[in-house]
């Protein structure tokens, strides 16, 4: 089983669009997760599901029927167009739980946060809702195989209350990258996340990401999270680009 949790891109980035996963990577993929349709997480998402027959999960926002087609919501398509055919696509809400080949996946409360976007002395603030592209079908997935536990929240806010019920998973991938622009959990909202659900190990993501004209926005203080999260008990894996873990 090979898992691909948003196949995006690398989005506009000095205007280029390069997938995160490498091509020759994605016929092997046989479940492909889709957290939200921001294109930075979706871009290739129908690209991924034809190469390799992969199973599709994704909220059930992100898939309506239109003149008698099951279509999802285009990943390069503007605004919110639900133009894109794709097979075997499974959708579920949150709390609500599918089983697929022995994996079982069950849907947790995800908010994407405004998103403000900046380019010299022009900035412009998108906020998420039923009709904004932001953050769109935003969910995150609690993932058991057989004894190993995984969580992925996504691009979210805290929701202390919503994920106490999470105990102690195997891995814990969390974004921590909300300071600066708060359309995630900052660092400090994270470990209050981890407080709550105890993994063993958690991986921070979405921070210090290429974007734009940057090469980090989104900033978060890694090895500030990586000490404080490790006092509390769990084991904190910075990854960079293709370096791997073992669970």
């Amino acid at each position: 089983m090979n898992l691909a949790i948003d196949p995006g891109g690398l989005f506009l980035y000095y205007f280029r669009v390069t997938t995160l996963i490498p091509k020759s990577a994605w016929a092997d993929i046989t479940h492909i997760l889709i957290t939200h349709g921001d294109p930075d997480h979706y871009w290739h998402a129908d690209r991924v599901a034809k190469a390799s027959g992969a199973n599709v999960v994704c909220n059930k926002t992100m898939v309506r029927n239109v003149d008698g087609a099951q279509l999802m919501l285009g990943p390069r398509s503007k605004g919110l167009a639900f133009d894109t055919p794709i097979k075997n696509v499974h959708t579920i809400a949150v709390d609500e739980t599918i089983t697929l080949d022995g994996l079982t996946i069950t849907g947790i409360k995800a908010t994407h946060g405004k998103l403000a976007i900046r380019v010299g002395p022009f900035s412009k603030t998108l906020s998420p809702g039923p009709e904004e592209r932001v953050g769109f079908g935003a969910i995150g997935f609690d993932l058991r195989l057989g004894a190993k536990h995984l969580v992925n929240l996504g691009d979210t806010l805290l929701h202390t209350a919503a994920w106490s019920a999470i105990d102690k998973p195997d891995v814990l991938m969390i974004p921590i990258g909300g300071k600066a622009v708060h359309n995630t959990m900052d660092e400090d909202e994270a470990l209050e996340a981890v407080s709550v659900m105890r993994p063993a190990t958690v991986i921070p993501c979405h921070y210090n990401c290429p974007a734009f004209f940057t090469k980090k926005y989104n900033p978060a203080d890694d090895q500030y999270f990586k000490k404080a999260a490790e006092k509390l008990g769990s084991r904190c894996v910075i990854l960079g680009n293709g370096e791997t873990v073992e669970l």
